[in-house]
C-alpha cells in the first residue's frame, strides 16, 4: 500500500497536553489513515551534518525541553523501532553514496513523539527517526528524501516534523496571526500546490518575509519540508489540510503529499 507523506508542525511541546482544534485534527488524521507498516520522521530537533538514523528495537522518551508543567515530564511514548527497516534505509543511503551513521539509544525527541502521541496514541507502530542538516541546500535535503521514496510503496509513512513559520523571538500574546506570517505561508502554499521546486529551493530569496519566518538561527524547523517533499518526488499533488497560528507567528500547519 502506497502511503502519503506529510509535513506536520509540532508547535510547542504543550501540544501533547492540549485539546484544541489542531490536536483534534491530528487525532482524526491518525484515525483515518490506513495503518502504516512503520513511521519515519525527519525531526527538526535532531540536527547533524552527517545523516543519522535510529536503529533501536524500543525507545525511551526524550523530554528535551525545560520550564514546562510537571505533567509534561511524565508523558511517555514507548514506541517500538524497526531495525530491519533501519537497515533497508541504510542500504538506500549507501546505494546513493550518502554518508550516514546508525544511532542506538538516543530515544525519541519531542519533534517526533508529541505529534505521534496525538496521531497514534497506542504507540504500537514502529518508528524510525532521521536527522536533518539545515546547512545543506534545499535541493540536497530534497534529494536525501528522494532516496527513500520507494519505501512509500512498502507501507512506510513519512513525516517531516517542524514549522514553516517558527521564530520564537517574534512571538506575541495573541492567536491572531501577524500579516507577514500569513504572507509567507501563502507564498509557500502557492509554490507547493503548483509544485514549483525551483521557487521553493530559493525561498530565502523569493518568499516574502522569509527572514522573519525562517530566521537564520531556526532553519532546522523549516527544512523537514524539503526532506519529506523528496519522499513524494513522484507525486503531483500537495494538499494543505490544516492551518492555524499560536502566539501570532507560530504556524500550525499540515501538508499532505501524494
Amino acid at each position: 500500500m502506497k502511503m502519503p507523506a506529510f509535513f506536520i508542525a509540532h508547535g510547542s511541546p504543550l501540544l501533547a497536553l492540549e485539546d484544541n482544534e489542531y490536536t483534534r485534527f491530528l487525532e482524526r488524521l491518525g484515525a483515518d489513515l490506513p495503518r502504516p507498516r512503520a513511521i519515519v520522521v525527519f525531526s527538526a530537533h535532531w540536527e547533524s551534518p552527517q545523516q543519522l538514523l535510529t536503529v533501536d528495537e524500543r525507545y525511551e522518551t526524550q523530554h528535551d525541553f525545560y520550564g514546562f508543567p510537571e505533567d509534561m515530564y511524565r508523558l511517555t511514548y514507548p514506541a517500538p523501532g524497526d531495525p530491519e527497516l533501519s537497515l533497508r534505509i541504510r542500504e538506500l543511503f549507501t546505494s546513493h553514496n550518502l554518508p550516514h551513521q546508525p544511532v542506538l539509544g538516543r530515544g525519541l525527541d519531542h519533534g517526533v513523539w508529541v505529534i505521534l502521541k496525538k496521531m497514534f496514541p497506542q504507540a504500537d507502530i514502529p518508528v524510525i527517526a532521521l536527522s536533518v542538516d539545515s546547512l545543506r541546500s534545499p535541493k540536497e535535503q530534497y534529494e536525501i528524501g528522494r532516496m527513500l521514496s520507494p519505501l512509500r510503496e512498502e507501507g512506510v509513512l513519512f513525516i517531516g516534523s517542524g514549522g514553516l513559520v517558527h521564530n520564537l523571538r517574534l512571538l506575541i500574546n495573541s492567536d491572531q496571526p501577524e500579516d507577514w506570517a500569513l504572507k509567507f505561508d501563502a507564498w509557500i502554499a502557492e509554490a507547493l500546490e503548483s509544485r514549483n521546486l525551483q521557487e521553493l529551493f530559493n525561498y530565502d530569496q523569493k518568499a516574502p518575509h522569509a527572514r522573519e519566518a525562517v530566521p537564520s538561527y531556526g532553519k532546522e524547523h523549516f527544512v523537514p519540508l524539503f526532506y519529506v517533499l523528496g519522499t513524494a518526488a513522484k507525486g503531483t499533488k500537495a494538499q494543505r489540510m490544516f492551518q492555524a497560528y499560536q502566539y501570532g507567528t507560530l504556524s500550525l500547519n499540515c501538508w499532505k503529499f501524494e
